[in-house]
């Protein structure tokens, strides 16, 4: 089978769930990194380019099925001083742009809402699209995603200093999309 790269004009991507995840990290205690991820989300992808220079993003992810491994820590990231879950139940990403940089490498712009807060954000991409290697007749396309918030500029976490909880929280995403 042959699952070299390829290009393709395909404009609307279909996630692919069981290969994605949405996730972050903050140092605890200036010695050790709490990561967490969301459980239930959505990602839709349109690509104008075969390069998908121009892509538009949108994600949506639930704060309620936060998962950090341990249930009491995501109950409390659930609680005002933290997500406040009840009044902002969803995390969205939506992007302004998507600018092919180098080879399979690209930087992702748009605003990043949580908290009830909005800002811009610039994220790191890598991606690669190859023929899927067990049904040849399907394009695949995969992206890691990274970057960097303060928490302090979406009022989140507050009331914890950072000898607590870093001000730096990384974004870490891996996402796959099958052609439509």
């Amino acid at each position: 089978m042959d699952t070299t790269e390829k290009t393709t004009t395909a404009k609307v991507w279909t996630l692919d769930k069981a290969h994605a995840k949405i996730g972050f990290g903050i140092t605890h205690m200036l010695v050790s990194e709490i990561e967490g991820s969301f459980k239930n989300f959505d990602i839709k992808l349109n690509a104008p380019s075969e390069d998908f220079t121009g892509a538009e993003i949108e994600l949506t992810a639930e704060v309620n099925s936060i998962d950090t491994a341990n249930e009491m820590r995501d109950n409390h990231l659930k609680q005002a001083d933290f997500f406040h879950a009840e009044k902002n139940p969803q995390l969205t990403f939506k992007s302004k742009s998507f600018v092919k940089v180098a080879d399979k490498k690209y930087v992702l712009n748009g605003d990043l809402t949580f908290n009830g807060v909005t800002k811009n954000v610039n994220l790191d991409v890598k991606g690669n699209v190859v023929q899927h290697p067990m049904n040849p007749a399907t394009t695949i396309a995969g992206f890691k995603i990274t970057g960097e918030v303060k928490r302090a500029d979406f009022n989140f976490g507050g009331n914890f200093p950072t000898i607590a909880l870093s001000n730096d929280v990384e974004i870490k995403c891996n996402v796959e999309f099958t052609a439509a």
